[in-house]
């Protein structure tokens, strides 16, 4: 009676561990599939994603094939959706690192959109600059201002590779002033009355640079090919900078405004064109021309 029993209770505990393995088996099989499927669905995500970076690509290349003069926003612009689809292709395929690309992608189209419609705007107006000498002078001012302020708009666009950090610049200008003993500064166009050279540019906002003490190399070249300032050197790798003073600013990811100063030799400013540009470390970030009579 008492073997009964036990071969009854082994059955029974036997038959339990049969269900739980199947059960777990069945769950098991379910976990793969669905896991399967997921990893399916990502990568057809991705490679959504992909295609649709490389039709905002052919659309640069459509609209800089238009221009006579590539304008450089738009060439940087294709560059920098060249690198995301780099990025993407190497990245792992997961919901995180596919989200992240996602949303840039969508910044990226947002700002594509202004791009190509300035772009619109700009060639309007280079149609109209063969009217006359004067007309083509305030076209070619308003053509700066397009420029300029797609420069800014194009900050926007760092966010998608690592280099979007780095700070750039924007409505770069050097002229001569006059310092009275007051302080008051006069702007003039007379070398020889000039004491010293002004310095104005705007850092551009990008919400991805580093917050905090930043600096900028600034280098103001003479007719004779002089540079003014300090004249100092720096070397970046391979290669040696001179400038003319270093422009030191606490930068909170926004729009700065700065204006530095930079003395003549001392023979005083000499007649004819001077050069301006901005470095940041090695790389050349903005650059302008004036004339002092």
């Amino acid at each position: 009676m008492e073997n009964k029993t036990n071969n009854t209770g082994l059955k029974v505990a036997l038959g339990i561990a049969v269900v739980l393995f199947l059960g777990a088996a069945f769950y098991s099989f379910g976990l793969l599939k669905e896991k399967k499927e997921t990893e399916a669905q990502l990568i057809q995500e991705k490679e959504l994603v992909m295609k649709d970076l490389s039709n905002m690509a052919k659309q640069y290349d459509i609209v800089i094939a238009d221009n006579e003069v590539a304008n450089e926003n738009l060439v940087e612009a294709k560059a920098r959706i060249q690198g995301l689809m780099d990025s993407l292709q190497i990245s792992e395929t997961n919901v995180k690192s596919l989200w992240r690309y996602k949303s840039k992608y969508l910044s990226l189209q947002k700002e594509m959109d202004v791009l190509l419609t300035e772009n619109d705007k700009l060639k309007i107006e280079n149609s109209l600059l063969a009217t006359s000498l004067d007309s083509t002078r305030v076209r070619l001012e308003e053509r700066t201002s397009f420029t300029d302020s797609l420069m800014v708009q194009n900050t926007a666009l760092a966010d998608v590779v690592e280099n979007a950090a780095a700070l750039t610049t924007v409505g770069l200008k050097g002229f001569g002033v006059i310092e009275r003993s007051s302080g008051k500064l006069i702007p003039t166009e007379r070398a020889r009355r000039s004491d010293k050279i002004r310095v104005c540019y705007t850092v551009a906002k990008n919400a991805l640079a580093e917050a905090g003490d930043q600096e900028l190399y600034v280098q103001v070249i003479d007719p004779n090919n002089n540079t003014l300032g300090v004249n100092e050197q720096i070397q970046f790798g391979e290669k040696t900078l001179n400038y003319s003073l270093v422009s030191k600013f606490n930068y909170e990811n926004a729009n700065l405004n700065i204006c530095e100063f930079v003395n003549p030799r001392e023979d005083g400013f000499e007649k004819g064109r001077y050069t301006v540009n901005v470095f940041n470390e090695k790389d050349l970030v903005s650059t302008s021309e004036f004339t002092l009579k």
